[in-house]
């Protein structure tokens, strides 16, 4: 390949998504990632009997997901989107595809934080998967994941809690990085002090059920994206208009 003028071109171009939405549970992530279009799961684990969507076989082992993959890449379909549910499930999947290839009884067996190294080799395996995927099959893509609450120590300011992916920090930082948006979904929560006595106040929290999309970066839990994109309601339809008018602008 030639570096030199004759092969500068604008780098802005309108491609097929990479998403990653994190979440409690039941709040409607995987119906979020059904209601893309002509959209497809890979399912690491049982709990979506109740949403309306077309899935592979419940996958028992990491191989079972890149035979997924594989078939998603080679054989005709009109799938336009893959999402995988969820992370959380596929990563002891990954520890034990990991272990079982270098003859370890667990992922912390070698020390020195080696074994975590080689699942953070693997998680790149399958973000390659999923990049093939998406050039050769212009599919887009959502990763589902729960997430968990972790103390950040920020020499900047006093330290704090996030939600975070629940993964591993390397295969959290790594799934973080390849995507395009990161959505935290959440209730919509209002807060009020009373008084509790003796001159104490106890903050009391409460919700109206509204679900809200977080895609705007916050120390309280992972968010942001490539495009712009403010937070909106949790909702297929709303997302998918704002990301049209993101692109068109």
């Amino acid at each position: 390949m030639a570096f030199d003028l004759s092969s500068v071109s604008r780098t802005k171009r309108i491609r097929s998504k990479k998403i990653v939405l994190v979440g409690a549970g039941k709040i409607g992530k995987t119906t979020w990632a059904a209601s893309a279009p002509n959209a497809i799961g890979i399912l690491t684990e049982d709990g979506a009997d109740n949403v309306d969507a077309n899935a592979f076989p419940l996958a028992q082992s990491l191989s079972d997901v890149y035979t997924a993959l594989q078939t998603l890449i080679a054989e005709p379909h009109d799938f336009q989107t893959l999402f995988v549910d969820s992370l959380d499930w596929l990563e002891p999947m990954v520890q034990a595809h990991v272990c079982a290839a270098n003859n370890w009884k667990h992922i912390e067996a070698p020390g020195f934080g080696k074994g975590y190294i080689a699942a953070a080799e693997e998680w790149r395996n399958f973000l390659n998967g999923l990049e093939t995927l998406r050039s050769e099959r212009n599919m887009g893509i959502i990763l589902i994941a729960h997430d968990k609450i972790k103390r950040i120590e920020d020499p900047l300011t006093e330290g704090y809690d996030s939600h975070v992916l629940k993964l591993h920090d390397r295969a959290g930082s790594l799934i973080q990085e390849w995507a395009d948006v990161i959505g935290y979904a959440g209730y919509r929560i209002f807060t009020s002090k009373t008084d509790a006595g003796f001159g104490n106040k106890e903050t009391k929290a409460t919700t109206t059920g509204e679900r809200v999309l977080h895609v705007e970066p916050h120390p309280a839990h992972c968010g942001g994206n490539r495009f712009g994109l403010t937070n909106l309601p949790l909702d297929w339809a709303t997302f998918s208009a704002a990301m049209d008018a993101a692109q068109s602008s």
